[in-house]
């Protein structure tokens, strides 16, 4: 397959902050938190960092404490061994075994279940099962009502109590932009949609399920990004896991960053293609892998790479960082490779009128040769998207898995999409999509100073709505989950294996429908149960994302 074309020149739009007026480059933040380095540094011998962003770009990580460090992984190791006894006990039938096993007759066919490697599922997770899949019975907006349940059985299994939590404040929805919500301009054009379309398809867009509202919507992501042509998909991992092997194969090579989303993870390792990983927005990192990639080719036939395609996300859905987007598209030129950006959580939340992490740099949009999003997030609704060259969407329509195969998005669905998407742009004759953005922008910042002021470990750029709250020790995922339940707010914690071991954490997501009562209400209830879990581990000696070390010689391979 030939890919399109690579970028024109820049459309050197105007720097500004995410809906506020920007600082002068450089700038000190709080007077540890720096930003870009000094201006005599260089990054990948390209140019000065100052001749790359427009704005300041303020990111930094604060060193896990060695105390705290070393208790976690305590906590981990007792864990563990507690949880070989309990194997061991439910092995002899002292302990009632309530995972799943093989039967007697299959004892000696090969695992179907993995028993071993389930055991972090049985004794760790098991244990704080009741902080997820908690069932909510409202629109998931600034404020959910949550059916209650309990557990007699230490997680197994779940009762319902018959009662309803009202008004818990909404912090773990992606709602970033407050479209999800049960009235209002998008409703009654949906429900008029419903009423004239139905709720299904029942097609994919190849026969007979390529709707007028299909269409509609793709030539409005297409101006909204201000790409050529634009193709919508009727789900946000399949657009990644479906996409990626359409564009690369054996005899390519993927670079991708080391928190990539499992979307990209999978479509990646679906591809056929070398996969090469590179440390997290780290700039020497990717242009090493480059450089190898270019001087060596590929392994043993020593022949050049097909096509070298560089994978990144706009905002990382679990660090709260931004992609380095600039220093990533000189690197792209320079080394003559391809990009793919996945703007999941960044379309609708960063830029000045919400156009993503492009806009947010004032970048072109054909610096960037894939463009992905999400329709899942900021958009209220469901279903995602690829944005480029009309060559390139022309292709996909023919080869990709998703476009094929997959039923096309329910009429309401993308109803929903084009009356949120023209209300960002100003479409519908209001100011209404804009001021949310400026909200969700002051929102972001707010909340990430007040949590910084009183003491917690935030991860994570001062723009990005994705706010990590750093928990570090197993015993405190599901006691934070639970004490913020009971004094109803809603929240995510996360833990092993989606984070590093030593990582978990909370996770809060933003909203332009959060009011300062509510935020001010969630920092007064995350402080109060911040000290309760002595959670307050902030030293403000805060680490530049370029300043981490960079181990040469962590990196992955695989081969066909």
């Amino acid at each position: 397959m030939e890919r399109p074309e690579r970028a024109a020149a820049a459309l050197g739009a105007q720097p500004r902050a995410n809906g506020c007026s920007g600082a002068a480059h450089g700038a000190l933040r709080n007077g540890y938190v720096r930003g870009l380095p000094a201006p005599d540094t260089q990054v990948n011998q390209i140019v000065h960092n100052g001749g790359l962003y427009k704005r300041p770009f303020n990111e930094a990580f604060e060193e896990t404490p060695m105390l705290v460090a070393v208790l976690t992984y305590v906590g981990y190791g007792v864990l563990t061994l507690f949880g070989y006894l309990r194997d061991f006990m439910r092995q002899w039938k002292i302990e009632k075994c309530q995972n799943a096993t093989e039967r007697a007759e299959q004892k000696d066919f090969v695992p179907l279940y993995q028993d071993f490697e389930n055991f972090y599922n049985r004794n760790l997770y098991t244990r704080i099962r009741d902080s997820w899949n908690r069932p909510i019975c409202s629109v998931p907006g600034a404020k959910v009502d949550m059916m209650e349940r309990v557990s007699h059985d230490y997680n197994w299994t779940f009762t319902y109590t018959g009662r309803v939590i009202k008004d818990i404040i909404n912090m773990g929805s992606y709602n970033y932009l407050g479209f999800a919500q049960k009235a209002g301009t998008c409703q009654e054009a949906a429900a008029e949609v419903l009423s004239q379309y139905g709720a299904g398809v029942c097609s994919t867009r190849q026969e007979m399920g390529n709707l007028d509202k299909h269409e509609e919507l793709e030539e409005l992501v297409a101006r909204f990004l201000g790409v050529e042509s634009a193709m919508a998909y009727g789900m946000g991992f399949a657009t990644n896991s479906m996409n990626i092997p359409a564009l690369v194969g054996k005899g390519c090579l993927i670079l991708s960053d080391e928190l990539n989303h499992a979307s990209l993870v999978l479509g990646a390792r679906l591809s056929g293609a070398t996969i090469r990983i590179f440390k997290h927005n780290n700039m020497q990192s990717l242009e090493k892998l480059l450089k190898d990639a270019i001087v060596h080719g590929q392994p043993r036939t020593r022949r050049p790479w097909k096509k070298i395609l560089i994978l990144v996300e706009g905002i990382y859905s679990m660090e709260g960082s931004i992609v380095r987007l600039p220093e990533v598209i000189a690197l792209k030129k320079k080394y003559k490779s391809y990009l793919y950006l996945d703007e999941a959580h960044s379309i609708g939340a960063l830029g000045p009128s919400g156009r993503g992490v492009v806009e947010y740099f004032g970048l072109s949009p054909e610096d960037v040769d894939v463009m992905m999003g999400t329709f899942t997030k900021s958009f209220g609704a469901a279903g995602g998207y690829i944005g480029g060259k009309k060559e390139l969407i022309d292709y996909l329509r023919t080869y990709s898995h998703s476009a094929v195969y997959a039923t096309s998005l329910s009429p309401p669905v993308v109803e929903q999409v084009i009356t949120s998407m023209k209300c960002i742009m100003g479409e519908d004759g209001t100011t209404v999509g804009k001021a949310r953005v400026q909200q969700l922008a002051e929102n972001t910042r707010y909340f990430r100073r007040r949590l910084k002021e009183m003491g917690f470990i935030i991860y994570g750029n001062e723009d990005s709505p994705v706010v990590p709250l750093m928990l570090y020790m197993p015993a405190k995922i599901g006691a934070f989950g639970r004490e913020m339940l009971k004094r109803n707010i809603g929240v995510v914690v996360v833990g092993f294996p989606a984070t590093p071991i030593i990582e978990s954490r909370a996770r809060f997501c933003l909203s332009a429908a959060h009011t300062k009562e509510m935020l001010d209400t969630a920092l007064k209830e995350i402080d109060e149960v911040g000290d309760l879990l002595q959670l307050k581990y902030s030293r403000h000696r805060l680490v530049p994302l370029l300043d981490r070390p960079f181990d040469e010689t962590t990196y992955e391979e695989t081969e066909d």
